[in-house]
């Protein structure tokens, strides 16, 4: 197995990636969910290092996210990002405010910012994608319950020209989605999702002499799929194709990386991956092996000494600039967030998970403050620190439970959280990882509690999204100044002896 099968060019819950090229100069743009600013933007010259650059919707007015248990995965679905006529257009489908049609933005430069949203009225479903025929007719294709729905479209108004028709109604597996409208040569081609995003998805390609159909479908369908195998990526599906400067072909697709005994879990979220295509008798191949794909860099460590925030920080439901405050030369204001009992996530300041083992940090030296990893509000784990004292709890379903609780020495001691992968011999008692709640102290991570890391797994929780790792002030402001997140954990520690439980 090389790594090119393995390994994610963009790890983490970066789902639904979409693809484009101008000159020399590619650009990535997944689905975000409840997440705001929606839409991350990556930049890559070679399809395989990646680098984000910004997001799409990082406004109020052109986005709609709501926090809590009715929000989660709801948001923004399936983004498609193409270069038309010298400007970059997106189409995507808001969730909140599914009845208003797909969103239409664009822009000049993808790093910088898009435009105000227009909405298609009328045409209404997910999945939108966007294709110009060479008179510049523009088609709008998108995913309905009984299949692949179609109109023509003025993407500067959003205005639909064309009464929406079903063009294709999928190959007889589940849940047809993700179009995507391609030509090459004297063909078109319509690549599809298939299967439902879990152990049954794929990708399947039709294609015809118009964007509208009829369609002939591949014989071959799936042309990529890792169900019932033991690949270590499952769930594969979901593509996007884009030419290279060379006329060869690549397509990125979406993927999990499943772990711990049967039925496995995977806990990053659905995550975006790379293969070759070549073209036999004008059809699609895939070659999975064909780029060499190393481990994606994710480290970083961040002192908040700029006044703007990265575009890593996201927030559920609220825009994270409402609540954290760059102050360069002190760190981060967070303004007050949940109550210390509440479960609900009002204003946590979060990153994704991107690696099977990691280890964050927090140095939070004033407030009461908790550090996070969260799947949605009602799977989640924290190290919290309120006048002195550390509280190891976890939130699984109904269930909130204080795990432990120590002296927490000084508000300099940085809160931390890591996890731990299981990568040994099969247990049937083992879930994908550990996940260890505590703090530093002297640069000694100190262990407080560890939960079943299945507890806060896509199996278990439900959803479309992954882990994120995030800081909250617990009823008052506090000050973050430095935050890390390094996918190498420090050696283990003993557990703090004897811990006071409640």
């Amino acid at each position: 197995m090389t790594a090119a099968n393995i390994n994610p060019i963009v790890p983490g819950f970066y789902p639904d990636p979409s693809v484009c090229r101008a000159g020399d100069d590619y650009y990535l743009v997944t689905s975000s969910f409840e997440y705001f600013p929606g839409v991350p933007v990556f930049h890559s010259r070679d399809l395989v290092q990646w680098e984000q650059v910004g997001n799409v919707l990082d406004r109020p007015s052109q986005l709609n996210v709501r926090p809590g248990r009715e929000g989660a995965s709801a948001g923004i679905y399936a983004p498609t990002v193409r270069y038309h006529d010298g400007e970059f257009w997106l189409a995507t489908t808001n969730r909140e405010d599914v009845m208003k049609g797909h969103i239409i933005v664009r822009a000049s430069d993808p790093a910088g910012e898009w435009s105000e949203p227009v909405y298609t009225t009328g045409a209404i479903g997910i999945d939108p994608d966007l294709a110009w025929d060479e008179d510049g007719t523009c088609y709008l294709t998108w995913s309905l319950p009984g299949g692949i729905a179609q109109a023509t479209v003025d993407p500067s108004s959003g205005k639909v020209l064309s009464e929406p028709r079903i063009i294709f109604e999928g190959t007889g597996l589940a849940h047809t989605e993700g179009p995507h409208l391609i030509r090459r040569g004297s063909f078109w081609y319509l690549l599809v999702a298939e299967g439902g995003t879990g152990p049954g998805h794929g990708i399947c390609v039709a294609r015809s002499d118009s964007p509208s159909g009829p369609w002939e479908q591949h014989t071959a369908n799936p042309i990529l799929s890792h169900r019932s195998t033991t690949h270590p990526v499952q769930n594969t599906g979901h593509g996007d194709l884009v030419e290279l400067p060379d006329g060869s072909w690549a397509m990125v697709h979406l993927g999990v990386r499943p772990r711990g005994s049967f039925p496995e879990c995977h806990v990053n979220g659905r995550e975006t991956f790379l293969t070759g295509v070549d073209w036999v008798d004008g059809w699609p191949v895939i070659v999975e092996d064909r780029f060499d794909v190393p481990q994606a860099p994710t480290a970083f460590a961040d002192d908040f000494s700029t006044a703007e925030l990265h575009p890593r920080w996201i927030a559920p439901g609220t825009d994270p600039r409402s609540f954290a405050v760059p102050h360069p030369g002190e760190g981060l204001r967070l303004s007050a967030g949940r109550a210390p009992a509440a479960r609900e996530a009002e204003r946590l300041l979060a990153v994704r998970a991107r690696d099977a083992s990691w280890t964050a940090t927090a140095t939070l030296p004033q407030g009461h403050v908790a550090l996070v990893v969260r799947i949605d509000d009602a799977h989640w784990a924290a190290v919290e620190r309120r006048d002195g004292i550390l509280t190891a709890r976890a939130v699984i379903g109904p269930l909130d439970q204080i795990l432990a609780t120590a002296d927490g020495g000084t508000a300099e001691h940085p809160l931390a959280l890591r996890a731990v992968a299981h990568n040994e011999q099969y247990s049937f008692a083992k879930g994908p990882d550990e996940i260890e709640l505590g703090h530093l102290v002297d640069g000694e991570f100190r262990t407080l509690a560890t939960i079943d890391g299945r507890y806060l797994s896509t199996e278990v929780a439900g959803g479309f999204t992954g882990r994120v790792i995030g800081v909250e002030a617990l009823g008052t402001d506090a000050l973050l100044t430095h935050f890390t997140y390094d996918p190498q954990p420090v050696p283990p520690a003993p557990k703090l002896v004897p811990p006071t439980t409640s």
